[in-house]
């Protein structure tokens, strides 16, 4: 694995980040909510890309994992600004963004302001789940907290509870990026399992509906779940990435 180095942020706070030096264009993987770039996908495509030779880079937000900050304190507009400080730093020629749920939104950010983008592939893929996920699903009890207490404390399948904040709620509504056009020149794939409990069928052919793009191809995974980290669904991105690097 390639050693964890480190990045002032545009907040100040330390950002972790590995990279694997090869040829590129650089595949960077942009991990989701909660999660970091110790996980399972990161992982395993950062082997796939060093046997090949190819320039590989994973990091983690602030208040994620390696870097600093406080998870509690952070919302998408910062995760954002993060990832695009150090794409900037570590990988500034060219890329191919690997977008896992939440990645996938920040990756739909970031495609309008990287400068060199050659391909976008997204597992299951959450444009503006805090709008159409968290908000939508809240009762009104639940909104009065979060937007007057500041957070609200939900339950997760995965871990322990954890909160959502006023600020994440409210950047989130600054960053939606299913409301206004989505232009993706180059080669987009999406992937997403059919038992996803986290992100639906309906969002994930809303993304492919809405990306403007001349290259975009959704493929439904029978019986795979959120975490798509199954051999078979390494197997997929390994093949997705194939196509997208040309």
């Amino acid at each position: 694995m390639a050693a964890i180095a480190h990045v002032q942020g545009p907040r100040g706070t330390r950002l972790a980040y590995a990279k694997t030096e090869g040829t590129g264009p650089c595949v960077v993987f942009l991990s989701g909510y909660r999660s970091d770039m110790a996980g399972t996908k990161a992982v395993h495509l950062e082997a796939w890309a060093a046997a090949r030779g190819r320039a590989f880079l994973r990091f983690d937000y602030a208040g994620h994992g390696q870097s600093g900050g406080v998870f509690e304190e952070g919302c998408i507009g910062d995760w954002a600004a993060d990832a695009e400080a150090v794409i900037a730093h570590a990988a500034p020629g060219p890329v191919v963004m690997v977008g896992s749920s939440m990645g996938g939104w920040i990756a739909a950010i970031l495609a309008k302001r990287l400068p060199e983008i050659a391909g976008f592939i997204g597992i299951a893929a959450a444009p503006d789940f805090t709008e159409d996920g968290f908000w939508a699903g809240f009762s009104e009890d639940q909104r009065r907290q979060v937007m007057e207490e500041g957070q609200l404390l939900v339950p997760s399948a995965y871990e322990d509870p954890y909160f959502v904040t006023a600020k994440l709620i409210e950047d989130g509504r600054d960053q939606l990026v299913l409301r206004s056009p989505l232009v993706m020149g180059w080669p987009v794939r999406l992937l997403q399992g059919t038992e996803d409990e986290a992100v639906t069928r309906k969002t994930a052919l809303r993304l492919l509906d809405h990306i403007d793009g001349p290259d975009v191809r959704l493929t439904f995974v029978k019986g795979a779940d959120h975490r798509f980290s199954t051999p078979d669904c390494l197997a997929q991105i390994e093949a997705a990435l194939v196509e997208v690097l040309g």
